[in-house]
């Protein structure tokens, strides 16, 4: 158990007919570290995002986040408190502009209700400053001259950027990450990771589902395995890579080959 988890979950189980996706007995995420989620295609690694961010019910579990319980809340309820997720396959609204999508992530907007929208000196303040911070992040994220594009115009990399950027308008304490590298060029993928470790040394906390075990190991505090829903090893990244059940779960139960040098073998292989 850590000192200080900012997220804590217990006897957490999905099924789908006979299939256990999840079975997960124990996880904890330090808080004001970098945690990654890794595993076999297949695992029940975004199956738990989805549980732990109220996208998925469970059959039984329970979780806290920051000391409070969010099993059984609803995903706009949860990010409310602090927990936003980015996914796999980008969320952005095509037909809204860069700008638009980025305040869709701003809750507590006083123009939402009927009785204040009618009134702009109740609402316009607060728009102008969500505005200001919105160009802020998206600046950040070299994503300022795209800000009057339609979110369809963008690249893929270019979604995923946006994407994290949204998350960061909530300004959350925890952010997941949904293979946030999938399908993202490598000048992109550099920009990310300097994002994500951008956000630990803002304060934030980030669980992030990976499968570039390079990724992994440049930007991870901890690092967590699942392998048939359930989790199989935790510890830090070089340690990890080492261990017999994180083998396993990747090779099969017969193997003679070291997980790193096949890791090693296959980034020597990338950089030629």
């Amino acid at each position: 158990m850590t000192n200080d988890a900012i997220l804590v979950a217990d006897g957490v189980r999905r099924s789908f007919g006979g299939v256990h996706a999840v079975d997960v007995e124990h996880l904890e995420v330090p808080r004001g570290e970098i945690a990654a989620l890794i595993g076999p295609n297949g695992a029940g690694k975004t199956t738990m995002f989805n549980l732990l961010t109220g996208f998925d019910k469970p059959d039984s579990g329970t979780w806290s986040f920051d000391g409070m319980r969010l099993d059984g809340m609803a995903p706009f309820r949860v990010a409310r408190h602090g927990m936003v997720r980015t996914f796999q396959l980008t969320k952005v609204l095509g037909r809204l502009s860069v700008l638009e999508n980025m305040l869709t992530g701003v809750g507590g907007q006083p123009g939402e209700k009927l009785s204040r929208a009618l009134f702009s000196p109740l609402w316009k303040k607060k728009r102008a400053a969500d505005i200001e911070r919105a160009m802020d992040l998206l600046t950040r994220f070299k994503l300022a001259d795209k800000a009057g594009d339609y979110g369809a115009s963008l690249s893929g990399g270019q979604r995923k950027l946006l994407e994290m950027a949204r998350a960061l308008m909530a300004e959350p304490k925890l952010v997941m990450l949904d293979e946030p590298m999938a399908g993202v060029n490598p000048a992109l993928a550099e920009s990310l990771l300097e994002h994500i470790l951008g956000l630990k040394a803002e304060g934030m906390t980030v669980l992030f589902v990976e499968h570039d075990m390079q990724m992994v190991k440049f930007v991870s505090d901890r690092v967590v395995v699942m392998a048939q829903g359930k989790i199989v090893a935790e510890g830090e990244p070089e340690a990890v890579l080492h261990d017999e059940a994180v083998i396993d779960a990747y090779l099969g139960a017969h193997h003679e080959t070291n997980l790193r040098e096949i890791i090693d073998r296959q980034l020597a292989e990338e950089a030629k």
